[in-house]
């Protein structure tokens, strides 16, 4: 199963204005994302909007019959892609989506914003 990384590619933080930033910050975070994850286990992808914007910027760690996570107060940098990546990896390799907090990288502790179960097999719920 692929694990995506989803970035919320407009998201903007407090001190964005059109005056000083040319994009939003999220664009800035999905192209260091993007990059970082190239060749590893995880796929990318972009939207417009995780309606998370208190928590900007924003990203979801996905995969089909696993937990997933909503992640965010990331400052648009290398570093947070780094650990963004890392922990989608981590992700991966789990059977459940559930990676035991011991090996979440640095750059990932606090900020996880919520945890979905994953969706049933069937419609039986």
């Amino acid at each position: 199963m692929t694990t995506w990384i989803t970035i919320c590619d407009t998201c903007k933080q407090d001190d964005w204005t059109p005056e000083t930033h040319s994009r939003p910050h999220g664009e800035d975070l999905a192209e260091l994302v993007e990059a970082q994850s190239e060749g590893r286990e995880v796929r990318t992808r972009r939207v417009s909007c995780l309606m998370g914007c208190s928590h900007g910027c924003n990203v979801a760690i996905q995969a089909p019959g696993k937990l997933a996570y909503t992640l965010g107060r990331f400052t648009p940098d290398q570093d947070a892609a780094e650990a963004i990546v890392d922990y989608a990896e981590l992700h991966a390799q789990s059977e459940t989506g559930q990676v035991p907090f011991k090996q979440w990288p640095q750059g990932v502790k606090g900020h996880f914003v919520t945890r979905h179960p994953p969706l049933p097999a069937n419609d039986q719920g």
